[in-house]
């Protein structure tokens, strides 16, 4: 279960997603997670399913891995769906047993909540996996920029955007390790019920935040000794600058955008 976690993830590939200006990918991560909370019927739907099957296929990140992501969020997509399912009340009565209830929207509200989890999951891991976290914090501040005149720290927040999600990665990892070690010593992680197998995570806890405070102050000290004071005055090593498939992309991505509300009206 640890190991399926792929946001924050980055899979290297020559592809022309991973080409894209890191703004051009941000850009589109928002209007992709737009549209999922907004489309109706099935042909928002179906154009939705299309564009995001469209953009893993030539992303060139195999689709098995990406979903893998999504055995880490099992447990939210049945509680989501029960709550959605039992929860929601309508005239349209389909099955009912004392207090439980199932009525036609419940089915349509569950079906789509699910639906938006595994699109949010797949929409925000595809813009991690084809872009490295330096591209993501130099698109993200630049993106951000604008801001500067109402003296937000855009600078630090891209940075501890970025430190956010590179830690993610690096804390599987270590929970992993974490988990075989205390495996080798006689913990069962798999066996017994939901309320056994929660109890016996606590033994990972201690450890857990132990390395990632060490991890936290080793990054800080670092920072420190090559003399990071925040992002006045930095220049870039390899400045963003807009290519023309970025323009063709920003293109695609408004059409997609309008093609979504026009079905919504519809």
């Amino acid at each position: 279960m640890i190991r399926d976690i792929t946001i924050g993830q980055y899979y290297p590939a020559e592809s022309i997603v991973h080409r894209l200006d890191p703004r051009v990918k941000l850009f589109g991560t928002m209007l992709f997670l737009i549209s999922v909370f907004s489309f109706r019927g099935i042909a928002g739907f179906l154009l939705i399913t299309v564009f995001l099957a469209a953009a893993i296929r030539i992303s060139g990140v195999p689709f098995g891995y990406m979903v893998r992501g999504l055995r880490a969020i099992l447990v939210l997509m049945v509680i989501t769906a029960f709550f959605n399912l039992f929860l929601t009340s309508s005239p349209n009565v389909v099955w009912e047993w004392k207090w439980l209830r199932i009525t036609e929207e419940g089915i349509e509200t569950a079906v789509k909540m699910v639906l938006r989890l595994i699109y949010l999951i797949l929409g925000t891991s595809l813009m991690t996996l084809t872009t490295t976290p330096n591209e993501l914090t130099d698109g993200l501040e630049k993106a951000l920029r604008p801001l500067q005149a109402v003296r937000v720290p855009v600078h630090e927040i891209a940075m501890m955007m970025a430190i956010a999600l590179r830690f993610i990665p690096i804390l599987i990892e270590e929970t992993d390790k974490i988990m075989r070690a205390q495996m080798a010593r006689g913990a069962d992680f798999e066996n017994g019920n939901l309320i056994q197998r929660a109890k016996a995570m606590v033994p990972l806890l201690v450890p857990l935040f132990i390395s990632a405070f060490r991890r936290a102050n080793d990054l800080a000290m670092a920072m420190e000794a090559r003399c990071y004071r925040g992002g006045a005055g930095r220049t870039k090593m390899k400045p963003l600058r807009y290519a023309k498939r970025d323009y063709i992309a920003y293109l695609i991505l408004v059409l997609y955008l309008a093609g979504v509300i026009v079905l919504r009206r519809l």
